[in-house]
C-alpha cells in the first residue's frame, strides 16, 4: 500500500485517523509502507513539487490510559485520587481514552470500591466502634449475578443471591481513633460482628471481608460476642464488652453462632502467624498502642485464648500457626476457627474483582501511586504490582506519591525511569498542610507532568517502538 499525501493531516484523513499531532504520545503514528513527501524548495504543497523523505514501518497507536491509585493515607481516598487524575486528563488530553480502577488492600475504601465496581448498593448501620462509642459504618451488597462464573468459582460462592462486602476498618478501624485512644488492650471487633450479624438477618448468600487498617488485637472475640458467644469467669458470671484487658478473667466460653451464617471469605495478603516474634502483636501491636514491655503478657494471653477458642469449636490448633492468622489482630483466626471462614489472596481478589488485568492489557500508559512509595510498594502492594505488569507488557508507567522514600535510590525497576516517579509534596512542606491539600497537590503534579511530557514530545523527532525516528 502506497499513500501520497500533501500533509500529515491529509494522510491521516486517507487512513481514517487523526494525525495532526504526531509528536504527542496520544496520537503517535507508526507507518507501514507509507510515503510522505515534502515540497521542493520554492514550491507549495498544492503545486505538486514533492520529494520523498522517508518510509516508516509501524501502526497507528491510540492512547489508552489506566488510572489506578491506592489511597493517600490520612489525605485522599483511592477513588478521589483516580477521579482527580481522570478529570485532569480529560481536560488536557480529550483525545485520550481514560479508564479508572481505584485500588484497595482490604483497608479503608474496600467496601465502597468493591461495591461500586460491581454496581452494588451501600448500606449504613449504627454499630459499636473500637472503643465502644456508637458510630455509623457502611457495607456493600452486590448481586452474585453481577459476578462472572469464573470469579464465583474461585471464591467458591453460590450462583444466586447477594454477597455482602464488609470492611473491618469501618467499624473497628485504627483511623476511627485519635492517637491517644489507640490502645489494643481496650479495643474490640464487636462492631464488625454486628455487621456480620446484620448480613445474616438479611439472608445474604456470602460475605467478602477486607480486614486492613484494624485498631484491634482481640482475635475476633468481640465479633464472636456480637454473633452470640458468651464469656464466663471462674464463678460462671458473664463478662461483657470483652477486650484483651479482661481476658485473664475468662475461664470458659458459652453460647453458639448461627448455624446458617453466610460463607465468609477474607481478603488477606499478610502472612504473619498469630503468636511469637513475627505474630500479630509483635509486628502490628506498636501502631495500635502496645508498649514493648507488654508484649510477652499479651502473647501469653493470646495463646491461652486461641487454644480456648479451638477447643470450644472443635478446631485444629494448627490454625494458630497458620500463615495469615495474625492479620488484623487475629480476627481471621477467630472467624476461621468459629465460622469456617476462608482466606483469599487480597491483591489477586482486587485484580479479578476490579478487572485490573483486562484494563492493563488495554492501556498504553498506567498512572498509579499512593501516599508513600517505598520498597514495600514494590513487594506485592497494588502500585508495585501494576508497575510489574506494565513492564511485562512493555507499557509506560507514571507514579505519583505523597512521599518517595530515599531507600528507593538505585532500587527502581529498569522499566520505571526516574522522571516518571514523582513526589507531589514540595520539599520542606509541612506534613499537616500536605495531608489537607493532597488533592490539589496531586492535580498540580499531574498538570506539570503533562506539560513536561508535551514539551519533550514536541521537540526533536520522537522515537518509535522499533527504534525508527519520525523525521
Amino acid at each position: 500500500m502506497r499513500v501520497v499525501a500533501s500533509s500529515v493531516d491529509q494522510m491521516g484523513k486517507r487512513l481514517g485517523v487523526s494525525c495532526n499531532a504526531i509528536p504527542s504520545l496520544g496520537r503517535a503514528v507508526l507507518f507501514d509502507k507509507f510515503h510522505i513527501r515534502q515540497p521542493t524548495a520554492g514550491k507549495s504543497w498544492s503545486s505538486g513539487g514533492f520529494l520523498p523523505i522517508r518510509v516508516w514501518k509501524a501502526t497507528v497507536l491510540i492512547m489508552n490510559v489506566l488510572i489506578a491509585f491506592d489511597k493517600f493515607k490520612d489525605s485522599i481516598s483511592a477513588e478521589t485520587a483516580c477521579d482527580i487524575a481522570a478529570g485532569v486528563l480529560r481536560e488536557r488530553r480529550p483525545d485520550w481514552t481514560v479508564e479508572t480502577a481505584p485500588l484497595t488492600d482490604g483497608g479503608e475504601g474496600f467496601a465502597e470500591i468493591m461495591t461500586h465496581a460491581r454496581a452494588g448498593k451501600l448500606h449504613r448501620e449504627n454499630v459499636t466502634g473500637p472503643r465502644f462509642a456508637e458510630r455509623e459504618a457502611h457495607w456493600g451488597m452486590v448481586e452474585l449475578d453481577a459476578i462472572e462464573p469464573e470469579l464465583r468459582h474461585w471464591l467458591t460462592m453460590p450462583e444466586q443471591g447477594f454477597i455482602a462486602i464488609v470492611e473491618m476498618a469501618q467499624s473497628s478501624g485504627l483511623e476511627i481513633l485519635d492517637a491517644d485512644e489507640r490502645d489494643l488492650w481496650h479495643t474490640t471487633t464487636f462492631g464488625t460482628g454486628q455487621i456480620i450479624a446484620r448480613t445474616h438477618e438479611l439472608e445474604v448468600a456470602a460475605i467478602l471481608m477486607g480486614i486492613g487498617g484494624s485498631a484491634t488485637n482481640d482475635l475476633g472475640l468481640g465479633a464472636l460476642e456480637a454473633l452470640g458467644i458468651g464469656f464466663l469467669d471462674a464463678e460462671g458470671k458473664s463478662i461483657t464488652q470483652l477486650t484483651p484487658a479482661k481476658w485473664e478473667k475468662v475461664k470458659r466460653l458459652d453460647g453458639e453462632i448461627p448455624a446458617d451464617l453466610p460463607a465468609i471469605r477474607i481478603a488477606c495478603d499478610v502472612q504473619n502467624p498469630l503468636l511469637g516474634p513475627n505474630g500479630a502483636a509483635a509486628i502490628y501491636g506498636p501502631q495500635k498502642g502496645l508498649k514493648s514491655d507488654d508484649w510477652e503478657r499479651l502473647n501469653s494471653e493470646s495463646s491461652r485464648m486461641a487454644q480456648m477458642i479451638c477447643d470450644y469449636f472443635g478446631t485444629d490448633h494448627a490454625l494458630i500457626e497458620e500463615p495469615g492468622s495474625g492479620a488484623a489482630g487475629g480476627i481471621g483466626f477467630g472467624l476461621r476457627a468459629a465460622c469456617g471462614a476462608r482466606y483469599v489472596p487480597g491483591f489477586e481478589l482486587a485484580a479479578r474483582w476490579l478487572q485490573i488485568n483486562e484494563k492493563v492489557q488495554r492501556a498504553n500508559l498506567i498512572i498509579t501511586g499512593e501516599g508513600r512509595f517505598d520498597l514495600s510498594s514494590l513487594q506485592g502492594k497494588g502500585p508495585g504490582t501494576l508497575i510489574e505488569m506494565s513492564k511485562m507488557g512493555d507499557k509506560k508507567s507514571w507514579v505519583f506519591a505523597g512521599q518517595i522514600a530515599a531507600e528507593l535510590e538505585g532500587q527502581l525497576p529498569a522499566s520505571l525511569q526516574k522522571e516518571d516517579i514523582q513526589a507531589i509534596t514540595p520539599e520542606n512542606y509541612p506534613l499537616e498542610r500536605a495531608l489537607q491539600e493532597g488533592g490539589a497537590l496531586l492535580e498540580k503534579a499531574l498538570r506539570a507532568k503533562l506539560d513536561s511530557h508535551s514539551r519533550s514530545h514536541s521537540s526533536g523527532n520522537p522515537r518509535l517502538r522499533d527504534g525508527t525516528t519520525m523525521g
